[in-house]
């Protein structure tokens, strides 16, 4: 067994059937190879006679040496909130749709995770975003995200104009229905569905990217991992909202601004031996399939 990860935990939606049976499955084999494996205390959940032991959600980075996450992006990002600036890796068990993050496919879940138990595995350190939302010189609410930014218009309906600096330098007035800032991760997430690039997630880098903008002209823009970003809103229309990686930061209005830089904190996420990003993006893309290979599939 690996020195590394004598000690993990497993996190999951446990209210989904196909990820309750994903997990009893991952914690009897992990049990049975003398893992130390470690539960959400508070998760309805019942593992019967296997060897589990509970703590609260948010303890457990500060006991186990490896996370596995069973379920689809989302459960990905909600577990990089619980190890964001600790040194404890994350592994997804895909239970959703796409799985981006969550990269292994249940029915190779127990081979996988027996050769990373065995010290076969890839590692890499993916670069996190900071926000925070001031009023002059107060700082009104501060939020961490793997995948984006978003500042978007709220329930009015009228479209945004918002202002951008970068490094304290005017960038642009986008008109439409907001800004996404998003890191290489988020690159193939909201960001993509607005036309943004795919960014490869080994890439320290920021991405700008304008949601329905107005003008054709309007385009997305990279910049280096070390920008300081600032945005504002130029006129008060009701004001905007912003989410970080999904969650309710607040509402701007004009006169505030939205400060996003690179975190201190990153994730580290393991893979299987011989990971393949690009692969990862023929598979969940469909690229280079024909029609009636999908839908063979």
């Amino acid at each position: 067994m690996s020195a590394s990860f004598k000690n993990i935990a497993l996190l999951g939606r446990y209210s989904d059937p196909a990820v309750r049976d994903s997990l009893l499955t991952l914690a009897e084999y992990l049990a049975n190879t003398g893992v130390h494996v470690l539960v959400d205390a508070n998760a309805d959940m019942d593992y019967g006679s296997v060897s589990v032991h509970a703590s609260t959600a948010e303890d457990l980075p500060n006991q186990a040496d490896l996370i596995i996450v069973v379920g689809g992006d989302g459960s990905m990002l909600r577990a990089t909130h619980l190890v964001a600036g600790r040194d404890v890796p994350l592994l997804g068990v895909n239970r959703g749709r796409l799985g981006f993050l969550a990269d292994v496919t249940p029915d190779q879940a127990v081979e996988h995770i027996g050769q990373i138990i065995a010290g076969h595995y890839e590692s890499e350190s993916r670069l996190m975003l900071e926000a925070h939302l001031v009023d002059g010189n107060t700082k009104i609410a501060s939020c961490i995200a793997l995948n984006d930014v978003v500042m978007q218009r709220g329930n009015t309906g009228r479209m945004l104009d918002v202002e951008t600096w970068i490094d304290g330098r005017f960038v642009n007035t986008h008109g439409g229905d907001g800004l996404i800032v998003s890191t290489p991760t988020g690159s193939t997430a909201y960001a993509l569905s607005c036309g943004g690039p795919i960014v490869d997630p080994s890439l320290d880098a920021l991405v700008l990217v304008p949601i329905c903008p107005h003008t054709l002209s309007d385009r997305p823009i990279v910049v280096p991992e070390s920008s300081q970003i600032e945005i504002g809103l130029r006129a008060d229309k009701g004001g905007a909202q912003v989410t970080c990686d999904g969650r309710a930061l607040g509402v701007i209005n004009a006169g505030q601004k939205l400060r996003v830089c690179a975190a201190k904190q990153r994730i580290n996420m393991i893979h299987p031996a011989g990971y393949d990003y690009f692969r990862v993006l023929r598979s969940k893309l469909h690229w280079g399939r024909r029609n009636h290979d999908l839908e063979q599939e």
